[in-house]
């Protein structure tokens, strides 16, 4: 059982629900990675929230895992430094598990800035 005044990641700071998921993936703002597919629209909220993926493509149970707590410990330190009312959806790409910490806070800060950009300029013609 967690003690109540850890340093996780809160609620609030979470997309919890499959139609929370879908709607943000649905938006046209994508940006990808080496690592990861990041989607993001706008909340109408003063913080941003984050929701994670992993599928079974990306490896076993273990390696899953990893990626799920190195996003998360990324986004929980980095909160500051990342544009506030998105909701961002991390998708990890199949065969390419992020194992360094490094690589995904920079890949985080970097994703979310130019989702962004992506969202003021609008969506682009095919």
């Amino acid at each position: 059982m967690k003690s109540g005044g850890g340093e996780g990641l809160p609620k609030r700071l979470r997309l919890r629900r499959r139609r929370q998921y879908l709607a943000v993936q649905r938006s046209p703002n994508r940006v990808v990675t080496p690592h990861f597919i990041v989607y993001g629209r706008t909340n109408g909220r003063s913080h941003t929230r984050l929701g994670i993926t992993v599928s079974r493509k990306v490896g076993k149970a273990v390696v899953r895992n990893r990626v799920k707590r190195l996003v998360r410990e990324a986004f929980r330190r980095n909160r500051g430094a990342l544009p506030t009312g998105l909701d961002l959806v991390l998708v990890a790409r199949a065969g390419r598990p992020a194992t360094e910490q490094g690589a995904v806070v920079t890949e985080l800060r970097d994703a979310a800035g130019r989702v962004m950009s992506t969202r003021r300029r609008g969506r682009r013609r095919r």
